[in-house]
Order: C-alpha cells, then structure tokens, then sequence
C-alpha cells in the first residue's frame, strides 16, 4: 500500500468513510477532527462474509501502533477464550446476512 494513497484518502474521503484493503477484515477509515484533534485515519478490523462485507456495523478501530499492541496483549489473554466459550454456550444462536458492495481495494 502506498503512502500516496492513504494521503489522498486523507484529503478527499468523506468523514468515516472506508476503504477495503487486501487483507480480508482490515479496512482504512477516515475520522472526522474532534476538538483538537485533526482528522485522521484509523484501521478498522471486522470480521467480513463470504462476499467481503463486514460482517459488524462498526469493528475495531486502532488509531496508532500503540493502541494494536495493548488490543493484541488483550486478544492473546489465555482467559479470553475461556471466556468467549462460556458465552456462546448461553447466549441464542444469530443469522447473518450482508449484501456485496463493488469497492476499490487497498493493497496492503
């Protein structure tokens, strides 16, 4: 992926649009300024269907290296697991469905 392309993505995307990127589930969205921080972009991670379409309105958004290494020392927990078991032994069983949207792809 070109530094290029992200810096007009920057420029011209409109507020918390996004861009697929060649990884399956990892997407580029702009941020819109807030207070005083300027506009910028983030990775968002969401899980995406057969059809490339995220599967979750909103996924996980990582603004900076910093913040991927604390959600990484976080995912890696051995506890986690254990505990995402025990909610899927309670919680109901859900559909998911999504359509296809024709996208320019970022490659990473």
């Amino acid at each position: 992926m070109s530094e290029d392309k992200l810096e007009e993505f920057l420029r011209t995307g409109g507020d918390w649009e996004k861009l697929r990127t060649s990884v399956p589930g990892v997407f580029i969205q702009k941020l819109p300024p807030y207070r005083s921080s300027p506009e910028r972009l983030a990775v968002e991670v969401n899980p995406v269907d057969s059809s490339g379409n995220p599967t979750k309105r909103r996924g996980l958004l990582i603004r900076s290296l910093d913040e991927f290494e604390a959600f990484r020392e976080i995912i890696v927990d051995e506890k986690l697991p254990k505990l995402l078991e025990m909610l899927d032994a309670v919680n109901p069983a859900t559909s998911r469905g999504g359509r296809r949207r024709d996208e320019d792809v970022i490659e990473i």
